[in-house]
Order: C-alpha cells, then sequence, then structure tokens
C-alpha cells in the first residue's frame, strides 16, 4: 500500500529528502485545492516560521464516510444493520409487522427512511448490542470481508479514494497524527482502519452504545447494551475529539454537513488551520449529491466554506483518479 511505502520510506534522512522531491500527492491534479494543502503543511512543519507547529500538537481528523471511503448508496454501516435484521429475523417473527423491522424485511427503503434517525438507533441497537465486543467484532469483520457494493461488485474496503491515502501517508510522513472521527460506530471501524488507513483503533473515534463488564464462565469480557453513548456526528464530533484526543486539530476534513461543527472547531482557533470539504461532483468515477442527499447531505457546511477559509475540493477536477482500481 502506498501509505506503508510512504511511512518507510520517511523513515531515514535520506529517504525524507527524497520524498520531498517527489510527488506526495500523485493522484491529485495540480490546482488551488493541492497547492493548500501543500502549502500548508509546508508552512507549519518548517521550524522557524512564524506558522510552526511542534510536531505533538500536529493533530489531523478525518470524517470516514465520504470522506475517506464511498457512502453512497447508503452508508456502509446502514448496510451492515439491514443484512443483520435479515439474518436474525427468523429469531424476531414480530419484525415482520414492526416498523421499522418490516421495512427492512421488505427491502422498502421509502418507508425505512421515513423512520428517521430514531428508526436508525432502534435497528442498531437490535442488531449491533446484546454481545460481548469480540462476538460484534467477529460478525462485523465476517460481513466487511464477504459483503460487496451494489454498484462496483467490490468489498466496501475497495472503494477507498486514493487521493485521501496519499494524504493520509503524506501527513504522517510530515509528523501529523491522524484521526479517524465518524458517525459510524467506532467498534464497526476499529477491526480494519489500521489494515484499509495505517490508523491503528487507538485512533479511532465514531459512535458508541454502552458497554458493562462482565465475568462469565469463560472469565471476564465487556458486553454490549442497547443503550446511546455517543453520537459522533455533529456537535458531537467535536465533544469526541475532546474526550478522545484531548488537543485541538489543526487539520479537519469532511464531506457533509454532519462535519460541519468539527470543521468550526479545527480551525476556529488561533494560528494557521486547515479544513477541507470533499466535494461528490463525479457521477461516473463514483457518485455526484450533495444538498439533497439523504446520506453525506453537503448543504450547510458548503455555504459556510468560502467565509470560514475551508478548501472545497471538487472529486471531478481536483482528483485524477478516484479509486486505485480504476
Amino acid at each position: 500500500m502506498l501509505a506503508g511505502l510512504l511511512l518507510s520510506a520517511a523513515a531515514t534522512p535520506m529517504a525524507g529528502r527524497a520524498l520531498a522531491q517527489a510527488d506526495p500527492l500523485p493522484s491529485w491534479n495540480e490546482g488551488k485545492s493541492k497547492k493548500s494543502i501543500l502549502d500548508f503543511v509546508s508552512a507549519v512543519t518548517h521550524e522557524g516560521a512564524p506558522d510552526f507547529v511542534p510536531p505533538s500538537e500536529r493533530i489531523a481528523t478525518f470524517d470516514n464516510d465520504g470522506t475517506l471511503w464511498c457512502e453512497q448508496p447508503m452508508y456502509v454501516q446502514l448496510a451492515f444493520a439491514l443484512a443483520r435484521v435479515k439474518a436474525l429475523a427468523r429469531k424476531h417473527p414480530e419484525w415482520r409487522h414492526k416498523q421499522p423491522f418490516q421495512a427492512v424485511l421488505e427491502n422498502d427503503l421509502a418507508s425505512l427512511a421515513k423512520a428517521g434517525e430514531k428508526g436508525l438507533v432502534e435497528l442498531v441497537m437490535a442488531t449491533h448490542a446484546g454481545m460481548t465486543t469480540a462476538e460484534f467484532e467477529k460478525i462485523a469483520s465476517d460481513w466487511i470481508a464477504s459483503a460487496r457494493h451494489p454498484k462496483f461488485n467490490r468489498p466496501y474496503t475497495d472503494l477507498v479514494y486514493q487521493p485521501m491515502l496519499e494524504l493520509l501517508a503524506y501527513l504522517r510522513a510530515n509528523g501529523f497524527k491522524t484521526f479517524i472521527v465518524s458517525g459510524g460506530g467506532i467498534e464497526f471501524m476499529r477491526p480494519w482502519s489500521e489494515r484499509i488507513y495505517d490508523i491503528p483503533p487507538e485512533q479511532v473515534i465514531g459512535s458508541s452504545i454502552k458497554t458493562a463488564f462482565k465475568v462469565g464462565k469463560d472469565g471476564p469480557v465487556l458486553i454490549r447494551l442497547p443503550a446511546i453513548d455517543l453520537i459522533d456526528d455533529g456537535p458531537g464530533k467535536p465533544v469526541g475529539i475532546n474526550s478522545h484526543i484531548g488537543r485541538r486539530p489543526i487539520a479537519a476534513f469532511g464531506n457533509s454537513d454532519g462535519d460541519f461543527q468539527m470543521l468550526q472547531w479545527a480551525t476556529a482557533a488561533p494560528r494557521r488551520r486547515l479544513g477541507l470539504i470533499v466535494h461528490h461532483t463525479d457521477s461516473e468515477r463514483e457518485y455526484a449529491y450533495d444538498r439533497k442527499s439523504p446520506f453525506g447531505k453537503l448543504d450547510k457546511a458548503l455555504d459556510a466554506a468560502a467565509s470560514n477559509g475551508w478548501i472545497v475540493v471538487s472529486m471531478k477536477e481536483d482528483w485524477k483518479h478516484v479509486f486505485n482500481f480504476q
């Protein structure tokens, strides 16, 4: 993986000089977006410069869905939850006449959408709780290894954005610590985040349900309870960042209104900061959507980008490649 090669290259001074000479973002077209990223990194890593930031403070936070991988035609974890409902339906005959489960079993996405956040939370509680953390990790890992995206017919983990993988590696090669800050479930992402993004599980922040310690016949375990602990979306993202990291990011990357407050929190502080929005404008290589999308809606944040100095990256115009298989 390119990320691993860049990290290995950065390990020695000679390799570091070679890395500086090469293009660290080869899948990005030349233009304002790429230049803004390169200028920011140069400014905050040049010791003695007015915008220099010590390595310990170089924190960069990335949304996951729609920022690092594909979130259409629905969030990946929602697809997982729907699959779990169907797998568990035999044990719950009452679901055939109870919403939102009935909508899932009848593939009625319109009714499912009407259920809103309350309905989605109910699905998650029914399919993600009542088991140990180890049991959930295995179920989620098995599903992510076998499930296929309906448009591309590839594993969901193939649908990570090559330009963003390069950006993650470039930041880490320049002393940044990179975190995922996602509305998705923290324990859904952690089993594969290191393999796909080179981001270890302790640097993943996400929505979570409560857990409880219990000693059973096989020893101590953590049980997942049917109760929300944190919704790591919208205003919950700065809360999650403060709780898990304890430092304010100097760079934040998102793609939707769910990232609005994270971008605000990261870029409103003194000193040089970077906020970036991935705008989905490529219906051929991926999807084109923004203000009216039920998933990854980008409206308020798009309007606020200019006044806040956030970079708006056009997937169609700024990226040479979207996925590494294209």
